[in-house]
């Protein structure tokens, strides 16, 4: 779906969309570096929660929800990291991207199942590229 992303998804459940990207890096955190093992990681944003027509009846900016935020990237993360074998990764990082743009509730549900699938869809272009 995304050009240039290894993984990719766009993701629908009622009125809620996420676009979702999963990113091949030869890079690991440095506190990983030479324990033979990757890692998969994410990214959340909530475009929705940020413009005012992206909600119903939002009308106005929210503050910063940088906690939340922050929350949620780990929650994806987790919930990744529980089901791939990160030393059959090598020494490579997998980044997962999840991009609401409109929202009308269960935005971390369908960020988890999109980032499955943009995973999924890394994980096999791995594969047939090896």
């Amino acid at each position: 779906m995304v050009k240039y992303a290894e993984g990719s998804c766009f993701v629908k459940f009622g009125d809620t969309h996420v676009l979702v990207t999963a990113t091949l890096e030869d890079r690991l955190p440095p506190w990983l570096k030479g324990q033979a093992r990757g890692w998969v990681t994410a990214e959340y944003g909530n475009a929705a929660a940020r413009t005012p027509w992206s909600a119903p009846g939002a009308r106005r900016r929210p503050a910063s929800r940088a906690g939340r935020t922050v929350e949620i990237q780990r929650l994806i993360g987790r919930s990744l990291r529980a089901v791939v074998d990160l030393a059959a990764l090598g020494e490579r990082q997998i980044t997962v991207d999840c991009d609401v743009i409109q929202a009308d509730g269960g935005t971390r549900t369908a960020s988890i199942t999109g980032a499955w699938v943009a995973l999924h869809d890394c994980i096999a272009w791995m594969k047939a590229a090896r």
